[in-house]
């Protein structure tokens, strides 16, 4: 059996401490059995992204119209060597990592799968490993629906998708969440016709009012489906022909030459054989942890995708940063702490939220106040000429504290990052607006927001003084 200070079982969000450890003198353990750089690299962030750009030029070429410019809209695209270089691109950038890794003597790669054989012995390629600290990041993959007729069809999932290099004419998907939004505009903007099977809502878990927002504008480009519920599939000469109950009880059918299924992620927990130790997992197979990130075993920890707490790369590096600090760096007991972890939907238009929905703030009986503010009630709307989009903001009442921020519309993603600093620094609306903003700039509709907040805020306490 072979001794290490550390194992590390996935080396996605597991980077963040192999690595790092290395560098300490530690004599780390890293096992992956796919492409180094997790999801996120190699089927997720990365790769889609690159996709999406693209496809975000396409409709701002489709548009430019309006800005009286007379552009030629009926372009081509090389959908196959887009495809294939962004795929060339994060591979590089995988490989890259095992190079990195090989010429680090303190790190040993494993390019295979691990199982547990006990709570601290791990086997991996038919050698036993043991080690003081195992920290286990093995994330998801998505989810397949039990639709008969589905297993044994060419369709796609996220990975699938982002590696075709074929442009369907008419693509269906089924799903509603943020990969089905985002995969589903990226081939939609460059060319196919899309067809979205939707059970019950788009971006359910968005707050309500970005949720009707994103559903009305996405609606106008692609066409969504709702209250479509599969029933069956059938795939014959290169053609999906999907069967649909509607909530009305009518059967639909739609077809289409290409099938995207993006319902959803698992935990890939079922492949560590953890029957074999006394880590327990929840209902729905995700790694139980305690607020150290520690399992039920001393020693082994767990995080990312696979506890299920935040489904982000931008958490699971949050969560592999604690755990350098306070096992290794500081040496501390400290419980993690989550700072605000927002997200983003990179679909068009595009969505950022961080914080409370006015939902959740409701169902707990929060005394809030609300500051809507559209983009086209500002000078960079003016100049973008927009149609749609706008900033939600929501603060605690009386106390003026930020609790929740929700955009729709153009760089989203981008302005959303005042509201991240504000609520973790536990900004107030007086603080939000005792800053001066760049004019003209987009992020001023944010400030607009905050200025409508206040205004309903000073109406409500006159009313409370009445």
């Amino acid at each position: 059996m072979k001794k290490y200070d550390i194992i590390v079982i996935g080396a996605g969000g597991g980077a963040k401490i192999i690595t790092p450890a290395s560098k300490l003198g530690y004599k780390v353990a890293a096992i992956e059995k796919e492409s180094l750089g997790g999801t996120c690299l190699n089927r997720g962030c990365i790769p889609s992204k690159m996709l999406i750009y693209p496809a975000d030029v396409a409709t701002l070429i489709k548009e430019a119209r309006k800005f009286d410019l007379n552009v030629n809209t009926d372009f081509d695209v090389n959908f196959g060597p887009l495809v294939s270089r962004i795929s060339k691109t994060v591979d590089s950038d995988s490989a890259s990592i095992a190079v990195a890794y090989g010429n680090n003597p303190n790190i040993d790669f494993y390019h295979q799968e691990a199982r547990f054989v006990s709570n601290k012995v791990v086997e991996v390629g038919g050698e036993t490993l043991t080690a003081d600290k195992i920290f286990i990041a093995v994330g998801t993959r998505p989810q397949i629906p039990a639709i008969p007729g589905l297993e044994g069809t060419p369709y796609m999932t996220s990975r699938e998708g982002l590696r075709n290099t074929n442009l369907p004419k008419r693509l269906l998907v089924i799903g509603a969440g943020y990969i089905a939004t985002e995969l589903g505009h990226a081939y939609g903007a460059l060319g196919s016709e899309v067809h979205f099977i939707v059970r019950s809502e788009l971006l359910r878990k968005e707050d309500p009012d970005i949720r009707e927002a994103f559903t009305r504008e996405f609606s106008k480009r692609y066409n969504v489906h709702i209250g479509f519920t599969p029933k069956a599939v059938h795939y014959a000469n290169e053609v999906f022909s999907l069967m649909c109950a509607t909530q009305d009880g009518q059967q639909k059918q739609l077809e289409g030459d290409a099938l995207l299924v993006v319902t959803g992620v698992v935990p890939n927990t079922d492949l560590l054989h953890l029957e074999n130790t006394d880590i327990q997992l929840n209902d729905k197979g995700f790694i139980k942890v305690n607020d150290r990130l520690m399992t039920d075993v001393e020693g082994v920890y767990a995080l990312g995708d696979c506890i299920g707490n935040y489904l982000f790369r931008h958490s699971v590096n949050f969560e592999g940063e604690y755990l350098m600090q306070t096992l290794f760096t500081e040496k501390t007991d400290a419980p993690i702490r989550y700072a605000p972890v927002p997200h983003a939907v990179f679909s068009y238009p595009e969505v950022a939220g961080v914080g409370k929905t006015e939902a959740e703030l409701q169902n707990e009986g929060t005394d809030y106040i609300v500051g809507v503010n559209p983009y086209e009630k500002s000078a960079m709307g003016m100049a973008r000429l927009s149609d749609h989009g706008f900033v939600k903001v929501l603060f605690e009442y009386p106390s003026k504290k930020l609790l929740g921020a929700h955009i729709i519309g153009d760089e989203a993603s981008d302005m959303i990052h005042l509201f991240i600093l504000g609520l973790t620094m536990g900004a107030t609306m007086d603080d939000l607006l005792g800053m001066i903003y760049v004019h003209p700039a987009l992020p001023e509709i944010a400030r607009n927001a905050v200025r409508k907040a206040k205004i309903a805020y000073d109406d409500r306490k006159m009313d409370d003084e009445l």
